[in-house]
């Protein structure tokens, strides 16, 4: 399953999550345990990847242009040479095995042969490699933006997993988070360890909680939506945001969600009904091409743009192979077009907050400077938020070495 993923990414330019996730789903019968090595092998494979190839390279002089010969010796290197608790035979065993069946006897034994040689080996350094996945333009670039230890808690996870959840205010808590871990920055976040997937424990389809990482809860939060306001979440997604903002609204309140993608809010609407909170507008609109039928009355806009996802490179290490030195100026000037565009359905005075998970300054600091024609920077208006804001800040960053969260950029504006 980890090697069908890692050929989804290196073939069809797919991301991780979505890969993985279908493979795991099909696999109903898999146990909590092999699902979690699945996904180590996958991401630990895609994070080490420049690593594992420079390893492999002096043994395929030839080079690996089959990916499916590819993802396999990747995958068996990340064992061998990352990896202590896999056996060295077990992890050559499966690849010849699967090359075998893939590709037949002869290809196998030159993967066999490579494997042997190279479970020879020393160890590759996790951090070092991790770092030297990333191009150097994009080192330079965090750096210059956040430091360099930021830079390297942004590319190098943390060593145990943590994934966060959002519980719903005056829902039952599930008796297994009794005892979690809460959050740093957000009273309603718990943090989870080493528990599998939290989507199969109970309370999930009881609406109790949101699988929702803390950093992206707080952006929801800083938009500081209060019980019966009109709200618009610009760039719903699938919602996790979109539900926390109709909680603070309340049932006097009113919240649309748009996105560029009808299927992610077919997920959002689904995921709704779950949480059995009432069901916002929705609409698919496209904010670069215009505003469709979405009103010019909102109390509040929030703005999770597209962006590089610099900020999240830790849980999706993919994206380093993909992004262009190009990119953050383009996706910048995208984030832009759709500022501009969305901030017009907030009323005259009403409140907008842009934010995106990249920490590239190009993204951030360089698109509020732009905007300032037609949104005037306003301090936050987020009570929820006042242990994490430091005085009348109309713009933060949160990130992995202040509050233990993916990075994020937020700026708060009034319309002028």
């Amino acid at each position: 399953m980890a090697a069908l993923a890692v050929v989804r990414v290196l073939r069809d330019g797919a991301y991780a999550a979505a890969a993985l996730s279908a493979e795991l789903e099909r696999a109903t019968a898999l146990s909590e345990r092999d699902r979690a090595l699945a996904t180590e092998l996958c991401y630990g494979t895609l994070r080490l990847r420049t690593a594992l190839e420079a390893r492999l390279a002096p043994l395929a002089p030839r080079g690996l242009k089959d990916v499916v010969v590819k993802a396999e010796l990747l995958i068996a290197a990340y064992q061998l040479l990352s990896l202590d608790r896999v056996p060295a035979f077990a992890a050559v065993n499966a690849a010849v095995g699967a090359v075998r069946a893939a590709r037949g006897p002869q290809v196998a034994g030159f993967a066999n042969a490579v494997l042997r040689k190279l479970a020879t080996g020393e160890k590759l350094l996790t951090g070092d490699a991790a770092l030297g996945n990333v191009a150097p333009w994009l080192i330079d670039a965090l750096t210059r933006a956040v430091g360099p230890a930021e830079t390297e808690a942004l590319i190098v996870p943390p060593r145990e997993k943590v994934v966060g959840l959002r519980l719903l205010s005056e829902r039952p808590i599930p008796d297994w988070l009794d005892n979690s871990e809460p959050g740093q920055a957000c009273k309603r976040s718990r943090l989870i360890r080493g528990e599998g997937d939290p989507r199969k424990r109970a309370g999930f389809e009881q609406g109790a909680f949101v699988v929702q990482e803390e950093g992206a809860q707080a952006i929801g939060l800083a938009l500081g939506a209060r019980p019966g306001e009109r709200v618009l979440d610009a760039c719903a997604g699938r919602g996790q945001k979109t539900s926390l903002l109709a909680e603070q609204v309340g049932a006097s309140g009113c919240v649309w969600a748009t996105d560029v993608y009808p299927k992610k809010l077919e997920a959002l609407q689904a995921d709704f009904q779950r949480l059995r909170l009432p069901s916002p507008e929705v609409r698919a609109i496209d904010w670069t091409v215009g505003v469709g039928d979405v009103p010019s009355d909102f109390d509040r806009v929030l703005i999770d743009a597209p962006c590089t996802g610099t900020g999240t490179l830790r849980r999706r290490p993919e994206i380093a192979a993909r992004l262009q030195p190009t990119d953050p100026a383009r996706l910048s000037r995208l984030a832009e077009t759709i500022v501009r565009a969305a901030a017009t359905r907030a009323k005259a005075g009403g409140r907008v907050v842009f934010a995106v998970c990249s920490v590239l300054e190009e993204e951030c600091e360089a698109l509020v400077a732009r905007v300032l024609d037609v949104l005037e920077p306003a301090p936050f208006d987020a009570p929820e938020l006042r242990g994490l804001l430091e005085g009348s800040e109309a713009s933060f960053r949160l990130g992995p070495t202040r509050c233990a969260t993916d990075g994020y950029f937020a700026a708060s504006f009034r319309k002028r």
